[in-house]
């Protein structure tokens, strides 16, 4: 069953605030390797110049689906996540996310399209703090394989 291409350009309405705490990035540092003490220690943070710890580049994938995760559900969308996998991922900074950050989350689909037998979905997540101040921005593409053809 191919995705409903109709979901292209889909906006979504911000998430719900995600309070980003420096166990959270001590916890995420830890799971993917990185020992750096600016995602551990906040005077070490402080000493680089940022006002608390700051998070890993790829942090905001623990919470950047949040706004447009119910069109991921959505059964109108057709995907099937027996199928599923990540494709990509990527981000663009304004600035770091550190601790005491308060964030929300924008989502849109950006792009549905067939490669081969898969199908590949992007959602492009606009991150800022509560306030309204932007953050970075969140571009996952995941692949439902066998989707098509």
């Amino acid at each position: 069953m191919a995705l409903n291409r109709d979901f292209v350009g889909r906006n979504y309405p911000p998430s719900a605030p995600y309070e980003v705490s420096r166990v959270k990035i001590r916890e995420f540092a830890a799971a993917i390797g990185d020992s750096n003490p600016v995602y551990r220690d906040k005077e070490a943070a402080q000493a680089a110049g940022y006002p608390d710890v700051i998070a890993p580049p790829t942090f905001p994938i623990v919470f950047s689906l949040q706004s447009g995760g119910e069109a991921l559900v959505d059964p109108d969308l057709g995907l099937n996540f027996a199928m599923v996998v990540h494709g990509e991922q990527r981000f663009e900074y304004v600035r770091p996310i550190h601790a005491g950050d308060q964030l929300v989350t924008t989502a849109t689909i950006t792009d549905i399209r067939t490669a081969g037998r898969n199908e590949l979905l992007t959602v492009r997540s606009e991150v800022a703090t509560v306030e309204g101040e932007p953050v970075c921005v969140t571009y996952n593409t995941i692949v439902e394989r066998g989707g098509a053809g």
